[in-house]
């Protein structure tokens, strides 16, 4: 009779919906192999996050001078008795950024909140 091997299985992140025990933390903190591997994971999960963001700001911001160079009438046109160039640049740049940034924070913390549930449970403490 000729054996079946087991078909092989390539590990490239943890499971993020998998059931039954549940006690990574151990693994998280000894360096183990599984643990290098949530590891990584949630380090690409913030790396992606912070280039989305990255690429979001530099091309909303990074577009303007391109828009004002395209369309130089553009900078003639006042709005409320300041040239729209200066309303663009000087004040709605600042809620903006605030706004990408509070988003970036939050992504963040809910990137780091799946993680910590996924390595511990989802009510704080390993099973």
């Amino acid at each position: 009779m000729s054996e079946q091997r087991p078909a092989r299985v390539r590990v490239t992140g943890p499971p993020r919906y998998a059931r039954g025990p549940r006690n990574r933390m151990g693994d998280v903190h000894e360096q183990t192999p599984l643990g290098d591997v949530f590891l990584r994971s949630l380090l690409r999960e913030q790396l992606a996050l912070a280039i989305r963001v990255l690429l979001l700001i530099a091309l909303t911001l990074g577009l303007l001078p391109l828009v004002f160079h395209l369309w130089p009438a553009l900078a003639d046109v006042d709005v409320a008795g300041l040239p729209v160039a200066w309303l663009l640049l000087g004040v709605l740049v600042y809620p903006f950024l605030l706004l990408v940034g509070w988003r970036y924070v939050r992504s963040v913390e809910r990137n780091e909140r799946d993680f910590a549930d996924l390595v511990e449970g989802p009510d704080g403490s390993p099973p």
